[in-house]
């Protein structure tokens, strides 16, 4: 069987000369990443983050000494079953709207003793920040297979429902981007990467359902809150803190938009 690394080489050089030879070579090309992208898939990289997040899951650290074995997701102390597949979620210990990585993040200042501020301010894959994508990738893999079910008939939800609405259309930065911009119409691509419509339900499938996510290009496992970010770092315009409402709200939209469809995580992207 071909190596896969190598014959990702090879379309990546193939790319970076095929710019002017239109769509059917892109085609073709976009063919032959999705076929890498599945010989991936059976030994997925992010298997070996999610190891990684397994042990910091049941690891004594912090001031507290304690493990993160009691932490509730939603579905009560300890269960992760599933549990990413129903965040964000409104929790009423915390009075807030949550997504996994915030909620990771009262579960570590409460049980561990970790103020969240060794979280929010490390830079990304460093520090505290590359431990949380660990137990996220660990959480999210126990959600591989599960539907989208997050709660819009809740009063706070679907207050975070709206506001990522309109943070979803909102335009801004020097390019006066949205991310309906990329993400507001079908068929999109920048370069070789496919841009889901994330206004329907099939395209919020596509790009929810599949993040976090390890990406080929760079070889590296990222988060949700990772991705967002990186999104507002390409409109050229200020990046939002970490676990923010605005990337709560976003993602209360993206996955209310995704509801009832089939989460495949981790992911692997371009």
């Amino acid at each position: 069987m071909e190596n896969p690394q190598k014959k990702l080489a090879c379309l990546l050089a193939v790319l970076a000369v095929s710019a002017p030879l239109g769509a059917q070579t892109s085609d073709k090309l976009m063919e032959g990443i999705n076929e890498y992208r599945e010989a991936l898939a059976d030994g997925n990289p992010s298997e070996l983050v999610a190891a990684e997040g397994e042990e910091l899951w049941k690891l004594k650290r912090g001031p507290k000494n304690a493990t993160l074995e009691k932490c509730d997701l939603g579905l009560g102390p300890g269960v992760i079953k599933g549990a990413s597949a129903q965040m964000p979620r409104f929790f009423k210990d915390t009075g807030k709207v949550q997504d996994l990585e915030t909620r990771l993040m009262t579960c570590m200042e409460t049980l561990q003793g970790i103020d969240p501020k060794e979280v929010v301010n490390a830079r990304w894959l460093k520090g505290e920040k590359e431990k949380m994508a660990a137990l996220v990738a660990y959480i999210v893999t126990e959600s591989n297979g599960h539907k989208v079910k997050v709660d819009l008939n809740n009063p706070a939800m679907k207050k975070m429902y709206d506001m990522g609405k309109l943070a979803f259309y909102y335009r801004t930065g020097p390019m006066d981007f949205s991310c309906a911009t990329c993400h507001g119409d079908q068929g999109k691509r920048i370069r070789m990467q496919e841009l889901p419509d994330l206004r329907t339900h099939e395209g919020a499938i596509a790009g929810w359902g599949s993040w976090p996510a390890y990406r080929v290009s760079n070889g590296q496992f990222w988060t949700m809150q990772h991705r967002l970010n990186d999104c507002y770092r390409q409109q050229r315009t200020a990046e939002p803190i970490y676990g923010s409402d605005v990337t709560i709200a976003l993602s209360v939209y993206l996955a209310g938009k995704a509801n009832g469809g089939k989460v495949v995580t981790p992911g692997i992207k371009r």
